[in-house]
């Protein structure tokens, strides 16, 4: 593991990092059924153990009156978040060290995800292998990011261009599904198919409805977590709202979802439509980790509903850390006007997913690709610092640095 970082604001970003990165982890382990991908996830929890001791330490130094009180308790509140959101990805990941049972259903539906998280070891003599990687354009070859690099027992979390690649490390990326194959033949890995449904004579319909309902809650608990840390640096009561809708759907669909399993479960098999219910107990724990992420995100943006003080390194942490967020209006006549989001493949160049599109005063968040987006439309997205500039430039804007050191949007 890299050195600690030394300061608050560090620790804060490199702990959501941390966390999105865990979750990544345990669901890619999910899909490709990989144990040892799942032990990854085990040891990120020990230095997220370790980050949130020393956070709330320094929270703890930091209070001086009681007027610091306030803001500081703010920081503990998302730091609580944070821990626990890396939490449920450890739950996630021991669907897979436990063998608590998956249909295949559900590995081959979360094929349909908007993003997979992959793991790609680099072979001697690979054309990853001993060159950066800004060299190689994953992103735009392959439509995948590097998030983090094992090599051997340390992590480099902080990547960017300039990262040499090594043969023998383990890159792991996200994003779009079909990259994997042309990735993998970058990196000198075996080739790979993705996972398929068992073959079935009849639908076994509430495990059916149970699958697909599982695979919205994984997008829907994502959606909510990136538009909670939105809310907190954009300091946007708007998107607190979001947050908390996507946070009461998913409680509902957790009830549904039970329901439906419990049938299935329950099937004597007298129509064909046999299910072995150790085979389902993952469907169970999946939900429930799904869940608790909505829970965590509304424990974020709490803060902001309630009106609460906001500790301004919260705004500035989360906002360093390697995913921005940020929020683009749309130009009339820019790339973006008139375009949907497949065509404008913004996941590839700039790398940014939109978590959100703001339109009338209302928020359409996780928006497919067929969506159109429109002049006056506003853009809330995540993704990498250094691809801030292009993104502007798509919705018809340049970035420049005010006098007080603010960075702003001009019009082109």
């Amino acid at each position: 593991m890299e050195d600690g970082p030394r300061n608050l604001r560090e620790m804060l970003a490199e702990a959501k990092d941390t966390s999105e990165l865990m979750v990544d982890l345990a669901y890619a382990a999910l899909y490709f059924g990989d144990p040892d991908m799942a032990d990854e996830v085990a040891g990120l929890e020990e230095r997220m153990s370790d980050l949130v001791q020393d956070m709330r330490a320094v929270c703890v130094m930091a209070v001086r009156d009681p007027k610091d009180a306030d803001g500081m308790s703010s920081v503990l509140q998302v730091v609580s978040a944070i821990e626990r959101i890396a939490n449920d990805a450890v739950d996630i990941a021991r669907i897979v060290t436990h063998r608590l049972g998956i249909p295949a259903q559900l590995v081959a539906d979360l094929s349909a995800a908007e993003e997979v998280s992959h793991r790609v070891l680099v072979s001697e003599g690979s054309a990853l292998a001993g060159r950066s990687l800004a060299e190689h354009e994953i992103p735009v070859r392959t439509g995948m990011r590097v998030m983090a690099v094992r090599r051997g027992r340390e992590w480099i979390t902080d990547v960017d261009g300039q990262t040499v690649i090594l043969p023998g490390d383990a890159l792991f990326l996200r994003g779009a599904p079909e990259g994997m194959v042309e990735l993998r033949r970058l990196a000198g890995s075996p080739g790979w198919s993705p996972p398929s449904d068992e073959p079935s004579g009849a639908t076994v319909s509430d495990l059916d409805r149970a699958v697909d309902l599982l695979v919205e809650m994984k997008n829907l608990s994502e959606a909510a977590v990136g538009l909670a840390y939105s809310a907190l640096v954009l300091r946007d009561l708007g998107l607190a709202a979001e947050v908390r809708h996507l946070e009461d759907r998913l409680d509902e669909m957790n009830d549904r979802l039970e329901l439906w399993v419990l049938r299935a479960a329950g099937n004597d098999g007298n129509d064909g439509n046999d299910v072995d219910p150790a085979r389902l107990r993952g469907l169970l724990h999946l939900s429930q980790a799904a869940e608790d992420l909505g829970d965590q995100a509304q424990q974020m943006v709490w803060i902001i509903e309630k009106n609460e003080d906001v500790h301004p390194i919260l705004g500035i942490a989360l906002g360093d850390s390697d995913e921005v967020v940020v929020r683009i209006p749309v130009a009339a006549g820019s790339e973006a006007d008139g375009s949907s989001l497949r065509g404008l493949r913004l996941g590839v160049e700039p790398g940014f997913t939109v978590l959100a599109i703001r339109r009338g005063g209302r928020y359409r968040y996780r928006p497919r690709g067929a969506a159109v987006l429109e002049d006056g439309d506003e853009l809330i997205a995540s993704g990498p610092d250094e691809g801030r500039e292009r993104l502007a430039e798509i919705c018809g804007f340049r970035l420049s640095d005010g006098d007080d050191g603010e960075t702003r949007l001009e019009p082109v």
